[in-house]
């Protein structure tokens, strides 16, 4: 198929929702990164993110509401789980908790577990589908599995131009990395990916745990948002025949943040790994990154994407 790459005004956003009723996959920014998108309560359509993406069927999605009303219909909310809502919603927090029977939500959302992972997106494109749907969107970033993650349109068609019917061209994304996931448990936290909340802000809220081996969010493959080319990390230079990205006093051929701050850096990460992967050079390098902060999720994304596959 050809795909077609649409500005998100009025009629671009009305070509998505109609796309999307139809059972389509679209793929949409959000302040995150790009999202593939599919009507949570249509299987097929859901089915559609996992082929397109080529994406294990025993990885969950996400799923994106307009707030906390509408994730009442699909979830159970603890008063720690409204409490996070209220501070983080919308914006970069995905809570996993208990699905309720009730939810119309599409069984292959959440890969067969019995909790759903649930977010409010901080960006007019998928809010504005979301009120024209009157319904949840599964969304899942708009990359072929275990590949880079998209924060370009340009990015979106690299591995998934032909593959799906349109892209709402939105710009670069603000925020440049995923949302931290947290499942909710009595009046504790598990953190089950670092993301755009540093573990720090939440741990204000409750005592953070960390998470066990099981998949039960996405982001957590030990490969993932991984190039195409070998990935080394905490390089202070280049090796021959790298791409050296920097940080910092490192300068590298390119710079998450010459100033060395990890907001820059967390923007621009998955940016910059599609520059080294289109590059010349036959390996990559990444300087260090502090891990305070979201120096945690920056790290995070590069051991995933520099483990072996």
């Amino acid at each position: 198929m050809s795909t077609e790459t649409l500005a998100p005004d009025a009629p671009g956003l009305a070509r998505a929702a109609a796309l999307l009723r139809a059972g389509e996959v679209v793929a949409i920014p959000t302040e995150t990164v790009y999202g593939l998108a599919a009507d949570a309560t249509n299987a097929d359509a859901v089915a559609r993110i996992y082929a397109a993406k080529g994406r294990p069927s025993f990885n969950p999605l996400i799923a994106h509401v307009s707030g906390a009303e509408m994730a009442a219909a699909h979830v159970d909310l603890s008063p720690l789980a409204r409490a996070l809502m209220r501070a983080f919603w919308p914006g970069p927090l995905t809570l996993v908790l208990p699905r309720r029977a009730e939810s119309t939500i599409a069984a292959i959302v959440t890969a067969g577990l019995p909790t759903l992972a649930i977010r409010c997106p901080d960006h007019p494109v998928p809010q504005a589908l979301i009120a024209a749907l009157g319904r949840p969107l599964a969304a899942p970033s708009a990359n072929a599995s275990g590949q880079i993650s998209a924060t370009r349109a340009g990015h979106v068609l690299k591995t998934l131009g032909g593959r799906i019917p349109l892209v709402i061209e939105g710009g670069p994304c603000t925020g440049g990395i995923e949302s931290t996931i947290v499942a909710v448990k009595g009046d504790r936290l598990r953190l089950l990916r670092p993301g755009g909340i540093p573990r720090e802000v939440l741990e204000a809220f409750a005592p953070i745990d960390a998470a066990g081996d099981s998949v039960e969010a996405p982001g957590m493959m030990a490969s993932h948002y991984a190039p195409s080319k070998p990935l080394r990390l905490e390089a202070q230079s280049a090796h021959p025949g790298e791409f050296l990205i920097g940080y910092g006093a490192v300068a590298g051929e390119i710079s998450l943040s010459p100033s060395g701050d990890p907001a820059e850096a967390a923007a621009r990460l998955f940016d910059c790994l599609h520059a080294a992967d289109t590059s010349s050079c036959t390996a990559i390098a990444v300087a260090p990154v502090p891990p305070e902060g979201l120096g945690a999720a920056i790290n995070d994304r590069l051991r995933r994407a520099a483990a072996p596959r």
